[in-house]
């Protein structure tokens, strides 16, 4: 399979890898994978005082860029990765009460709604279970008993290419993984498709 490293906005921070599959892949041969790791952002939602979140939406520009001009219309293509925005209302524990904390501010979750409708990606998890279902990926450390208060956030992706889009059969958020012992704070996501 052929890969791909890309270092975005003047950094060598590796924060996208691509792989496109090869012919031992099957039916899946030529899909490409994105996979994107976009900055926390800090804890400050304000460009000007907060380097971090400034580098963040940096970055979400830099992959409209690289969207544009590396991944052509018609190729199947999936981007996954840990996006670290939860972009809907019920991707969230509270809408009201996050909307000024990083991840879900209105100006990282219209800039990432506009990123992806713009390149023409699907969001799997909304087209195979759409809101109101409350959905989430990462549940922070802090809270004692995660699964009891469940203030999560859904801020991992995964997005098709219109080619891909047709062969979407199943999603699973493995929510249990957070209990497991010494787990992450984010849990996998998948997707099943009928290539």
């Amino acid at each position: 399979s052929e890969k791909e490293a890309m270092a975005m906005c003047e950094r060598n921070d590796a924060r996208h890898m691509t792989v496109v599959l090869d012919k031992d892949a099957g039916a899946a041969a030529g899909v490409a994978i994105h996979n994107f790791y976009i900055p926390a952002g800090g804890d400050i939602a304000d460009p000007d005082a907060n380097p971090k979140f400034a580098h963040k939406l940096q970055f979400l520009d830099a992959i409209g860029a690289w969207g544009i001009a590396r991944n052509p219309a018609g190729r199947p293509s999936i981007l996954v990765g840990d996006l670290n925005i939860a972009p809907y209302e019920h991707d969230v524990w509270s809408h009201k009460q996050l909307l000024d904390v990083v991840s879900h501010t209105p100006i990282e979750t219209t800039t990432l709604e506009k990123l992806r409708s713009e390149l023409g990606w699907t969001d799997a998890a909304r087209t195979l279970r759409p809101e109101p279902e409350k959905l989430y990926s990462w549940w922070s450390y802090r809270a004692a008993d995660w699964q009891a208060s469940n203030r999560g956030r859904r801020l991992d992706h995964i997005w098709l290419s219109d080619a891909l889009k047709p062969a979407l059969r199943d999603l699973t958020f493995l929510s249990e993984a957070r209990g497991w012992e010494r787990p992450s704070d984010h849990v996998p996501v998948t997707v099943q498709l009928e290539l």
